[in-house]
């Protein structure tokens, strides 16, 4: 399109001044344009496939029965009954993007369903209602999950709609090409939602607008300025025109059958319905079975049964109005978790049935308390979860434990599944640097942001500053101290890169203080620190550091991660090669409100907060006494879930990692060497292992009591290993490893 010389003086004008273009020449530039497009703040046209090599942490497989494993010997080891081979189910700690994981996923032949709940809730902020001693803790984010709220919500639409936006697209990408998307939503960001998804996915593959009324009252939120919401809505999307749905029927109503079904003899209740144009041998065989009616005038009917009929096709409106199973799950229905966010069965067995079939793959990338996966387990789906949340990782890994156990029950199969991490994090600090500088400003302003960072954190924990290193940022009492990353957990890779250093300096004595750690890193890593001479100290950073008068006031503590003993128990006589573990304490350190918790609260009010490892009811009477009633009376009281690997070094941890284009390797121990192609991955052990979960006791909403002695378990004679692993009431797991001879 030709510009005028005044549109040509305008645009040069702009880019001299380093300003954006107006709207308008957006079309006047670029003929190539969409009929509408969506555009936000920050969009980019790229989505990131950065290649994570994903870890495996821990299997969890309920022992199959004898009989089951005679039935498929080359899938179970024949002693455990555990699952040793074919697909394992997925559960990660993490986004799942690009990789060698995807390639398993293709080679399974693809996603087929997708459903997704994202936190489209505007107030949501991780917060997790914990019952302890008959009352409440809530339990606040963590620094980690704050980072992520603000990463999802910090500039309300926009940041929301970048985030579904790139994750839509892999999501598409994933999917096999008759695979379907569904998506949850409610009146908040619908619109957003159902733009994004017709840019991605095309308008011409939109399906529906599920409509599911959540609640069986018409009174909720009653308002004056606007009818009470009692919806939310899920959008369906096909990824193209070869996608198919597996028709779905609901039971007939009361009112529906007592209207159209008034008819009944000893077969049963049935309509008569008019007999048509049917051919001769369907005719007969109404005939020979009893059900032609005939009128006086001469009109055939025949007889449809309700037994036989499979009742009314599956519209687009489901209401739990009339079918309690499909209402919000809450108060004491049996499948509510207490989790903020849980959906019912019913509803997510509704779309899984209609879009796969039996072994298909089903996925779920907001996987909250494991519903979607609960579901495509019981109807033998494979499945993969993933969650940015601890909180939700571990209530998923409880409930699918429930599920395999239940399947057990009725002589049902299962798969196992795995615990994932990413095994290498890019160490970025996106703490609060202006997207809309140029790259190097950008730069600058990010290792000054870092910088203030470093120093608060060393300033709050009493360390000097140094510079003379590569991964230490300070030093006290003789030791020197790491600072993890502040929007990520201190990973594998982080650590190792510490011992390095300290082995080529002679450093012996290390502070590593994190907001958080990664799932399974202890305590493999501080042994085999201790190992090469280096004593490791890992310690939380609590949020009391951004309270400037704690920090100057010096009462800002930093944790230690959580203590555990354990005992082992030998047998006796005939069962001489067999061992138990019994878990004999527990400590940890961890303090949420405590600080000015006495002053701050009104009278004749009462809180629960935690101070150094004790949950504490804070109560102030009228007159301002306050009293103070130590809610855990034991250390029992801060275990959710505790687990036994009886041979913790018999299965490495493995990840696929890319190799280099021109590497020279050699196969399967021929000594000729194979030149690799682009693109090609290996398998590396990490030098650590996979926690087999073999046994475990763990604390449900209806039963919250715990076993403190396993199992005893046959073990062949000799040394091992045996791992234990505990999960506190936060979600935040410790394990601790014991060498035993049988």
């Amino acid at each position: 399109m030709k510009l005028t010389d005044n549109e040509i003086r305008d645009i040069n004008r702009y880019l001299e001044e380093g300003k954006p273009l107006p709207e308008k020449y957006r079309f006047l530039l670029f003929e190539d344009k969409r009929e509408v497009e969506l555009v936000w703040n920050g969009k980019i046209s790229e989505v990131c496939n950065v290649v994570l090599p994903f870890q495996v942490i821990e299997q969890v497989d309920e022992p199959r029965e004898e009989k089951a494993v005679k039935l498929q010997m080359e899938l179970f080891d024949m002693q455990t009954g555990r699952q040793i081979k074919g697909w394992n189910n997925k559960l990660i700690l993490s986004s799942l993007k690009n990789g060698p994981l995807r390639k398993e996923i293709e080679a399974q032949g693809g996603i087929r369903l997708i459903y997704i709940d994202p936190p489209f809730d505007v107030g949501a902020d991780f917060s997790m209602d914990i019952e302890i001693g008959g009352e409440t803790l809530t339990k606040k984010p963590g620094i980690l999950e704050e980072i992520a709220y603000r990463d999802t919500w910090g500039k309300g639409a926009d940041s929301f709609i970048a985030m579904i936006y790139e994750g839509l697209v892999l999501m598409r990408d994933l999917l096999t090409e008759d695979g379907s998307i569904y998506v949850h939503c409610d009146w908040r960001v619908n619109s957003y939602i159902r733009l994004v998804l017709d840019e991605v996915f095309g308008k011409n593959n939109f399906r529906n607008e599920v409509i599911w009324e959540n609640t069986s009252t018409g009174n909720k939120a009653v308002s004056q300025k606007q009818f009470a919401r009692v919806h939310d809505s899920v959008l369906f999307y096909a990824k193209n025109e070869t996608h198919k749905i597996n028709v779905q029927y609901q039971e007939y109503e009361k009112e529906y059958i007592d209207y159209n079904f008034q008819y009944k003899d000893k077969r049963g209740r049935y309509r008569r319905q008019i007999l048509g144009t049917r051919g001769k041998n369907s005719i007969e065989q109404l005939e020979s079975e009893g059900r032609i009616l005939t009128t006086k005038s001469g009109k055939k009917y025949f007889k449809q049964y309700l037994h036989e009929s499979k009742g009314l096709i599956l519209t687009d409106f489901w209401t739990g109005r009339k079918i309690p199973d499909l209402r919000r799950q809450g108060g004491m229905t049996p499948e509510n978790l207490n989790y903020p966010t849980q959906k019912p069965e019913v509803l997510i067995e509704r779309f899984i049935k209609a879009s796969s079939n039996e072994n298909d793959i089903i996925a779920d990338f907001f996987c909250g308390s494991g519903t979607t996966l609960a579901v495509a387990e019981k109807l033998n789906r494979k499945w993969i979860g993933s969650d940015l949340g601890k909180f939700g990782i571990h209530t998923t890994r409880k409930r699918m434990i429930g599920v395999q156990r239940q399947l057990k029950k009725e002589d049902k199969s299962w798969r196992a599944f795995e615990i994932l991490n990413l095994g290498k994090y890019e160490r970025q600090h996106y703490i609060g640097v202006n997207p809309n500088l140029r790259e190097e400003e950008k730069q600058k302003q990010l290792e000054a942001k870092e910088k203030a960072f470093l120093n608060l954190i060393l300033h709050a924990y009493r360390a000097e500053a140094v510079s003379q290193f590569k991964t230490f940022q300070g030093k006290k009492a003789g030791r020197l101290v790491a600072v993890g990353p502040v929007n990520l957990p201190v990973t594998r890779l982080f650590v190792e890169e510490i011992i390095l250093e300290c082995r080529q300096k002679h450093i012996t004595c290390v502070d590593i203080l994190g907001f958080e750690f990664e799932m399974g890193l202890f305590p493999n890593i501080l042994d085999e620190a201790k190992a090469k001479g280096i004593d490791l100290a890992m310690k939380y950073i609590p949020r009391d550091v951004f309270d400037k008068r704690a920090v100057e006031k010096n009462q800002v503590v930093f944790h230690d991660v959580s203590f555990i003993e354990v005992k082992p128990h030998f047998g006796k006589g005939k069962n001489k090669h067999s061992i138990a573990v019994e878990l004999t304490d527990f400590s940890v350190f961890y303090s949420q409100d405590a600080k000015g918790a006495d002053e701050s609260l009104k009278k004749s009010k009462s809180k629960v907060i935690v101070d150094k490892g004790q949950v504490i009811k804070i109560s102030k009477d009228k007159n301002g006494i306050v009293k103070r009633e130590v809610l855990t009376q034991n250390w029992t009281d801060w275990i959710d879930y505790w687990a036994v690997d009886f041979d913790f070094e018999s299965k490495r941890e493995i990840v696929r990692v890319k190799r280099e284009p021109d590497a020279q390797i050699h196969l399967d121990g021929s000594t000729d060497p194979v030149q690799l192609k682009l693109g090609d991955y290996e398998e590396v052990w990490t030098g650590d292992y996979v926690f087999e979960n073999e046994w475990q006791s763990f604390r449900t909403k209806k039963d919250r009591s715990l076993e403190f002695k396993s199992v005893f378990r046959e073990c062949p004679p000799g040394r091992r290993k045996i791992a234990v692993k505990v999960v506190d009431i936060f979600g935040n797991d410790t394990m601790k490893i014991v060498e035993v001879t049988v």
